[in-house]
């Protein structure tokens, strides 16, 4: 057989090669609403749907790994009036949550930064900047409140998932053009998605529904778990003044201020919180 019968073979089983591929995107772009629907999960909490790609196995392993590179890059606050202050706000308001299936651990790192987050896995970060301007156990209340709203509300998931889901048109392309991708590769995007690969430990910033979404379940908390509502618009108020100073890090991508501290009294109002 002459190298050039071989050539034409190849050229022939490329060409069928692209064919086959280009009826497998038809086939997978005309059912790619299947999936999808079969990833929509209804959230009591949030009184909606939302869809989730993400396996719950997923989650807790790349969180975990979050969590480990965040106390190996970061240093911990050893100081006890910090850790027991955090700490007892914190059961109370996981308590009243009823997120009690998490191995729940709160961490007070040893920065100035005005800064706390969540991991989807229970685990939860204060920095000493944000502690040292709350002036009693209710503003702490007000944020530990909101970032085990997210829990709740599954808005890492969600949001991973919606990554991936955009990701979906530019794979079928990849496969169209003959790109191939490993599992090393798939489970760093979902890292990706989820902003929270191994050398982050932060989570990507949420939607502005996810925000609101957050501070109406923490309101519920602070309330449920004997905290005063009321002082959680004074400590917005006084974090809104910091965010005009410039120096407020804490949700810098969020909803602006003054819409979320109206968001904040308008659930508060139809609660009868206040």
């Amino acid at each position: 057989m002459t190298s050039k019968s071989l050539t034409k073979q190849d050229e022939s089983a490329a060409r069928r090669e692209i064919f086959n591929r280009r009826e497998m995107i038809i086939a997978l772009a005309a059912g790619s609403a299947v999936p999808f629907m079969a990833g929509c999960a209804d959230n009591a909490a949030l009184g909606r749907n939302q869809l989730l790609l993400i396996s719950d196995d997923q989650l807790m392993h790349l969180s975990d790994q979050a969590w480990s590179d965040s106390l190996s890059r970061q240093r911990v606050s050893r100081d006890p009036s910090y850790t027991r202050r955090l700490n007892r706000v914190g059961d109370r308001v996981v308590a009243a949550s009823g997120q009690t299936h998490l191995n729940w651990e709160f961490v007070v790192f040893d920065d100035p930064t005005v800064n706390a987050w969540v991991l989807p896995n229970g685990k939860v970060g204060f920095y000493k900047g944000i502690l040292d301007i709350m002036d009693t156990d209710d503003h702490i209340a007000t944020v530990m409140g909101h970032e085990v709203g997210h829990v709740t509300g599954r808005h890492s998931a969600e949001r991973a998932s919606q990554q991936l889901a955009a990701q979906v048109g530019m794979e079928l392309l990849a496969t169209a053009l003959g790109a191939s991708s490993s599992t090393a590769q798939y489970n760093d995007d979902i890292g990706a998605a989820l902003g929270m690969g191994v050398s982050l430990g932060i989570l990507l910033p949420y939607s502005r529904q996810h925000e609101y979404e957050a501070d109406r379940l923490g309101v519920d908390y602070m309330v449920a778990s004997r905290y005063d509502p009321r002082q959680a618009i004074d400590f917005w108020v006084a974090m809104s003044t910091l965010h005009q100073g410039g120096r407020l890090e804490f949700m810098s991508t969020h909803p602006s201020d003054d819409n979320r501290i109206a968001a904040m009294r308008s659930h508060m109002q139809a609660r009868s919180y206040i």
